[in-house]
């Protein structure tokens, strides 16, 4: 039983290592909850394989420091959308 928790866990961290991902996006994927996603990769991890722990963890630091960015995006454009919907001309912008 144990080798399979190793192997979805291996799987789960190549995930995160090849595309990236944010833990919400890893976990929407595998069907599991963020909270153990988390769980698996800042602690488990660390006695399957400490040199792809290492690497995920970079990510996941990455993925922390851009996260106001992330969410500031989304905010925009939601409200950018909400005003296409009510029938308003939203301002030209010219980085979207």
């Amino acid at each position: 039983m144990r080798d399979y928790y190793d192997r979805s866990i291996l799987e789960m961290a190549e995930y995160i290592l090849k595309t990236r991902c944010t833990v919400r996006q890893c976990a929407s994927v595998f069907g599991i909850s963020k909270s153990t996603v988390h769980s698996y990769m800042s602690v488990r991890l660390k006695y399957i394989d400490i040199d792809l722990y290492e690497e995920v963890r970079q990510v996941l630091k990455y993925n922390l420091s851009v996260r106001h960015l992330r969410g500031g995006e989304s905010t925009r454009k939601k409200y950018f959308s909400e005003k296409v919907i009510d029938g308003e001309k939203p301002a030209v912008d010219a980085n979207m």
